[in-house]
């Protein structure tokens, strides 16, 4: 019956918003691109990816016969623990690979399945909170709202450098929240926490006992100088990890989405009790793609070709706008966030006229209690493709918008 809940189905999931690829090919839906179409709305990379991996899947092919096990091979936890140690610059000791290291097929899943594993179920008292900025990745949204938590989103606008205001968030919201998603590099806006930034969130997970889970997947793409990660702070404050989670991934550091292969460090306790929620519900990594991995995270050399690609892309962007639409060098990730204005009308003109498709930024947001997305202004651009396309494409966007 109309109006009737159907028992078969979770109704959280009627409270997610819609996902942001679904809405974009509404928008346009029944309009004709203007010129050749170009896909630049995905963060998928395109760069050839490392000849290491199809070697390694080669050399271990054996291994297809095997049941992976759900903590990862001590080799690639051996690997993950140098890469950790040489990016961050880490005290000898500081990671043990049995207790503080756990491979993950893909930090989607991990950064979904983080949240079942710290909220609390059916505790009396207000809803537990998930903090999270906005825009954001649209996991952090579905872990909250599918965990029966409370959303609550933390604009990240360039009146406070595409960051949380830490000192906007009250007393009894940080009392009630027991998990804190932050991106740095930012996807979309391609901010980095700074050092005192970071020191004072760890200091409020802390002091507030919930879970910091800072989502690193952009920390080997950056312009100019290596962003500072959260383990790097925990280092300087003698190597405790208490309350703190970092996410990694291959995807963009060696240009290798469908490995589906990452990894979650940090606090030894959230460590082992998320292994085990994972025993029970998580697709493990198979042992070829785990020993490729390895070789990947011992490896920097694609890993400091792959940025300067990257960094020669913001390069020909620079050029290409100047100081028109918000144009910046982020100091982080692959992303442009222009400021067009009206985010939907502009990626409806960019696309009737030049053919570009790219995304609206409120579809990366979320309106909150006070009527704002700070989205609604920009446009994300991924740059993700070759130096020729990338000009081409960014060259067309720049027509559009000015005519």
């Amino acid at each position: 019956m109309t109006g009737i809940p159907n028992p078969m189905f979770n109704q959280r999931l009627d409270q997610l918003p819609a996902y942001p690829f679904p809405r974009l090919a509404a928008l346009l839906d029944g309009l004709e691109p203007g010129q050749t179409p170009l896909v630049m709305s995905i963060g998928e990379p395109q760069h050839e990816p490392p000849a290491m991996i199809t070697k390694a899947m080669v050399k271990y092919a054996s291994l297809w016969h095997k049941y992976p096990p759900g903590a990862g091979t001590p080799e690639l936890r051996d690997a993950i623990k140098g890469w950790l140690d040489r990016r961050y610059n880490l005290p000898d000791g500081m990671i043990d690979r049995d207790d503080h290291i756990l491979p993950v097929a893909g930090t989607r899943e991990a950064l979904y399945l983080i949240a079942t594993c710290v909220i609390p179920q059916d505790q009396p008292g207000p809803k537990p909170k998930v903090l999270l900025p906005n825009p954001f990745y649209q996991v952090y949204c579905g872990a909250a709202v599918l965990n029966d938590a409370e959303m609550v989103p933390l604009a990240a606008g360039p009146e406070n450098g595409f960051l949380p205001d830490l000192d906007q968030i009250d007393i009894e919201t940080l009392k009630d929240c027991r998990l804190f998603f932050l991106c740095s590099p930012a996807n979309p806006q391609g901010s980095v926490a700074s050092p005192a930034y970071l020191e004072r969130i760890i200091g409020l997970a802390r002091q507030y006992d919930f879970v910091l889970a800072m989502d690193e997947c952009y920390a080997d793409i950056y312009d100019r100088e290596a962003p500072t990660g959260a383990l790097e702070i925990c280092a300087t404050q003698g190597g405790k990890m208490d309350n703190v989670l970092v996410f990694h991934s291959l995807s963009k550091r060696s240009s290798a989405p469908g490995l589906r292969s990452g990894f979650v460090a940090g606090d030894a306790k959230i460590i082992k009790r998320f292994n085990a929620l994972r025993s029970y519900c998580s697709a493990t990594i198979p042992m070829p793609i785990m020993a490729a991995s390895a070789e990947l995270w011992a490896d920097d050399a694609h890993a400091s070709d792959n940025r300067e690609l990257y960094r020669a892309k913001i390069d020909i962007a620079q050029e290409i706008f100047g100081n028109r639409f918000g144009f910046y060098r982020p100091a982080g990730g692959f992303f442009l966030w222009l400021d067009v204005g009206d985010d939907e009308a502009a990626t409806r003109k960019i696309w009737t006229k030049a053919g570009v498709k790219v995304i609206p930024g409120s579809y990366l947001s979320i309106t909150d209690k006070n009527g704002d997305n700070p989205g609604k202004r920009f446009i994300r651009i991924a740059l993700v493709h070759d130096l020729e396309t990338t000009r081409d494409g960014l060259t067309r966007i720049a027509d559009a918008l000015e005519s």
